[in-house]
């Protein structure tokens, strides 16, 4: 018999339905967090060193890891470094799909400048 049965049972104090539900554990689980693999960031980094966008990418992901890295240091948050892991993933993912389409001669004369559309709410 548990400690806490035993004294109540001693005490002769009941215990409502309400109270046996309140001291239940969650009913559900908690999301687990993205946790990349420990060597990630160094694949990640040889499969960009690999691309042909190599001049432009990895000085940006090594700046973009290195200011995640000492936020990281700052906060004792790793979820910084998982949004610039996956990120970079998935710049990588659709680097191919983006290739394509401007292979494919597909006029997008008429988009319209993020920048500028930032601007005119202003």
């Amino acid at each position: 018999m548990p400690a806490s049965t035993a004294i109540r049972l001693a005490y002769r104090e009941v215990t409502t339905c309400r109270e046996d539900q309140m001291s239940a554990q969650p009913d559900h689980a908690p999301v687990t967090p993205y946790a990349p693999a420990p060597g990630a960031p160094a694949e990640l980094l040889a499969r960009l060193r690999a691309d042909r966008r190599a001049d432009t990418w990895v000085p940006a992901f090594e700046r973009e890891w290195a200011a995640a890295l000492e936020e990281s240091r700052r906060t004792f948050s790793l979820a910084g470094l998982y949004e610039v892991l996956q990120e970079w993933q998935g710049r990588l993912a659709s680097a191919s799909a983006v290739d394509a389409f401007v292979a494919s001669g597909y006029d997008d004369s008429d988009f319209i400048d993020m920048a500028e559309l930032r601007g005119r709410r202003q």
